[in-house]
This record gives C-alpha cells, sequence and structure tokens, in this order.
C-alpha cells in the first residue's frame, strides 16, 4: 500500500529539535519567552553581569515595573535567570544569567547585532 500523497503546493514544516514548530510543543513556550518583546532585551541587559532590579528598570526604557518583574519571574522559572536575595537592610536583590541564560544570550547577541544593522542598511 502506497503513502498518501499531499496536496499539490503543500509541504511539510521543517522540524528543528524535535517537533518545535508543532503547536503542543514545550518548547514554543521557551521560544516565546526568550524572544518575546522584554525577554531579550532582558538577558541581554543581563549579560554583562549581574543587576540590581533598579539597574534593570532605568538600563531598559519604557519597560514597565509590572512587565520587568513579570519578565524577570518568568525568567528564572525557564532557569535563565536567577535571583539572589541578601536579607540585609535595605533589601538587596540582583538578577544574573544562569549557564543556560548565558548559552541563549550568546545566541541572540549576534542576532541583534545583524537586525541593527539591517534596521540602519534600510533607513539609507
Amino acid at each position: 500500500m502506497s503513502e498518501p500523497e499531499e496536496p499539490k503546493g503543500r509541504r511539510e514544516l521543517p522540524v528543528i529539535g524535535g517537533r518545535i514548530l508543532s503547536s503542543d510543543c514545550p518548547s514554543r513556550t521557551l521560544i516565546r519567552d526568550v524572544t518575546g518583546k522584554w525577554g531579550i532585551l532582558v538577558l541581554v541587559a543581563l549579560s554583562e553581569g549581574p543587576r540590581r532590579w533598579s539597574e534593570l528598570r532605568h538600563g531598559i526604557a519604557v519597560i514597565s515595573e509590572k512587565m520587568l518583574a513579570q519578565t524577570l519571574r518568568v525568567l528564572e522559572a525557564d532557569g535563565l535567570v536567577y535571583r539572589d536575595s541578601r536579607p540585609v537592610v535595605p533589601p538587596h536583590v540582583e538578577y544574573g544569567l544562569t549557564a543556560p541564560g548565558e548559552e541563549v544570550t550568546a545566541l541572540l547577541i549576534p542576532l541583534l547585532e545583524w537586525v541593527g544593522e539591517y534596521a540602519e542598511q534600510r533607513e539609507e
């Protein structure tokens, strides 16, 4: 018995890392968290070392306190960011990248550099 033919003009989407394009693949959530509007900026902001919350808040233009807190919680739950809270007065909290966070950020930086160069070319 032969395999059914696909409709003309319809091709399978590429499979990367298993079922990455499938709607039920858990990696889709991680992709959303990493490449979302704020996730990518928070990761890159932490690429040169740990930062306090206020440094992140002032360093990432126009991010609200609510979105920064939410993004940090999500990235921490994903295992990409750690939170270091020291029991002193006033409280001292820093955020930094975990080893997987450093790995993904090293992949994101060349992408952002390309985007910046391409955006400049389009403006010319």
